[in-house]
């Protein structure tokens, strides 16, 4: 980690945001409110997610002698340290028909283990006795993506029946299916990235490549490590054997020389994964720049209130960014130019970061012609995005991690918008952003729609790590938009035919497309089917991008900056 000693700060009083947050006005405690329901609602139904399959799952692991996925990782990591989630909602409302598969059946996260940040991939028996379903593999790819690109140390703890075979044509078969698992395996241990992986139940078919795969491979006794199970090989071949005996831990310890490591019980085999763990070495240090934490000068609950989820209703992104870097210092870069997009040099958990936001404040802005124009708040403008262009350049160009906080409602459009070159100036934009080279956060925190959402480094852009607030929305344009457009070609349509609606049937065909378009944009669709990592609590956006930066300091490689031909 590229720490510098400590030293008296240089920064001025006049790069710390001045909040104009009036704490006490009806709207923001209106606002308050609205959020913390927000917030209680994801809350409990994560702690819903976390009981996996039910008492009676869990009953039936402990009768097996073995512990639950989440009691494993609690005996597992640094007593009082956290269990960073991600993926919690993967398969949310998903897989009904099959009495659904609670956080897609496996657990995954960051963990400390004797001090050490490590990915935890953890199968979670009580739900259909740990098999795959088609988000299970994309759910473990996104958590060795992760790992690949942040170099971070990897545990597997695997008890599983393998892929769930009703589902098999999902699961099997292409780049982001099951076989994906096994090659980042050995693309993991080639690129050095160490990986552990404990056998502590089931672990059959193809599935048994994972744990062999990894660098060093552990069993209890009770588990088992086979290409096919003593009915299969029954049914195979005619040969008569039981599990034990066909791949049983002692078989494997003393026979095939399969395991590593022989341990009588869970509890035994994670001690020995923490001894592993402690005698890790280190390789070289992150070259970003990071000093000793400080707090942001402005309280985190007040983020409740500042937020305003009436899109009508601008707020002052600047007054969140004041809640989450160190001292709610803020240098902004081009303050008066292109004002519709903040960008700026700060601190978060003491790692310095460049921030580009959306602002969602109305701007008064002059063009070169002299002529003064309002921009309207969270709409991308050329100026902006060559702004922001640029922006994203020089912070390669220092090797400063970027952090995107997303309100956006897309690019300007229009004649004078046309005219002033804005698909010129936005494909400079997402050339810089897809080309950019250091570690990159994004954060949603309400819309992100259309080419905005591109711009800001959504999913397809390759951010480390990509969080959402509960406010978050994202497609190509926001419901009302989406449903009034809908609704107006399907009116032609019937038209045509011969057919015209009254108003009333109108308003029920709108509020019907509105209704599904809506579900679709909520953040709970999207982590559900891991477009988003995790859905934080907005007091724990600082949180979250800290930990973020501090898996990716994991990784010292940093490639040449090229952004090739830009449109000028």
């Amino acid at each position: 980690m590229a720490d510098r000693p400590e030293r008296t700060t240089t920064s001025s009083a006049n790069n710390v945001i001045q909040s104009r947050v009036d704490a006490t006005s009806a709207r923001f405690e209106k606002n308050m409110r609205a959020m913390a329901d927000l917030v209680a609602a994801v809350r409990n139904e994560e702690e819903k997610i976390r009981e996996g399959g039910g008492a009676k799952a869990i009953e039936a692991q402990h009768k097996k002698g073995r512990l639950t996925a989440r009691e494993r990782l609690a005996l597992l990591l640094d007593t009082g340290s956290d269990f960073f989630e991600l993926g919690s909602y993967a398969a949310f409302a998903m897989y009904e028909e099959w009495g659904g598969a609670p956080a897609a059946g496996v657990i995954a996260g960051l963990g400390r283990i004797q001090t050490r940040l490590v990915m935890l991939i953890v199968n979670d028996a009580t739900v259909k006795a740990g098999a795959f379903f088609p988000m299970t593999s994309k759910k473990v790819i996104r958590a060795q993506n992760i790992a690949i690109e942040n170099r971070i140390p990897t545990v597997y703890l695997v008890d599983s029946a393998g892929v769930f075979l009703p589902l098999q044509e999902d699961v099997f078969p292409d780049t982001d299916d099951f076989g994906r698992v096994f090659r980042n395996n050995a693309v993991m241990t080639a690129m050095g990235i160490p990986q552990i992986a404990a056998i502590m139940g089931m672990c059959v078919a193809g599935g048994g490549y994972l744990p062999v795969m990894c660098d060093n491979v552990l069993m209890t006794d009770g588990s088992g490590l086979f290409l096919a199970g003593p009915a299969l090989v029954q049914a195979a071949i005619g040969q008569k054997v039981d599990a034990e005996t066909l791949g049983g831990a002692a078989m494997h310890s003393a026979i095939s020389g399969t395991i590593d490591y022989h341990e009588p019980n869970d509890e035994a085999c994670l001690a020995r994964i923490r001894s592993l763990v402690d005698k890790m070495g280190y390789r070289r240090q992150s070259p970003y720049d990071r000093r000793k934490p400080e707090p942001p000068a402005y309280a985190a609950e007040e983020l409740y209130g500042i937020y305003e989820s009436d899109p009508a209703r601008p707020y002052d992104m600047k007054e969140v960014i004041a809640r989450i870097v160190d001292g709610s210092r803020f240098d902004e870069y081009r303050a008066e130019y292109g004002k519709t997009v903040i960008c700026g040099y700060a601190r978060i958990g003491g790692f310095a970061v460049g921030i580009v936001a959306n602002q969602k404040q109305h701007q008064q802005q002059i063009d070169e012609h002299g002529h003064k124009r309002v921009e309207f708040g969270g709409v991308i403008y050329t100026e902006s995005a060559e702004k922001a262009a640029r922006f994203v350049m020089d912070c390669n160009q220092s090797l400063v991690p970027l952090v995107f906080l997303h309100d956006v409602n897309g690019f300007m459009v229009g004649r004078d918008a046309e005219w002033s070159g804005i698909i010129k100036a936005g494909a400079k934009m997402v050339n810089a952003v897809s080309n950019s080279v250091v570690p990159k956060i994004t954060v949603i925190i309400g819309g992100s729609f259309g080419a905005g959402h591109y711009a800001m480094c959504g999913k397809a852009y390759d951010p480390r790590f990509l969080f959402a607030w509960p406010t978050a929305r994202y497609a190509v344009m926001s419901g009302d938009s989406a449903a009034g457009t809908l609704v107006e070609i399907k009116i032609k349509q019937l038209e045509r035919g011969g057919k015209k609606l009254s108003d009333e049937e109108k308003k029920e065909l709108f509020d019907s497309v509105k209704e599904t378009y809506d579900e679709q944009t909520d953040p709970r669709y999207g982590a559900a089917r891991l477009w988003i990592d995790k859905i934080i609590d907005p007091l724990d956006t600082r949180d979250a991008i800290t930990r973020a930066l501090e898996a990716a300091a994991l990784n010292p490689d940093v490639p040449e900056f090229k952004v090739g031909v830009l449109q000028t």
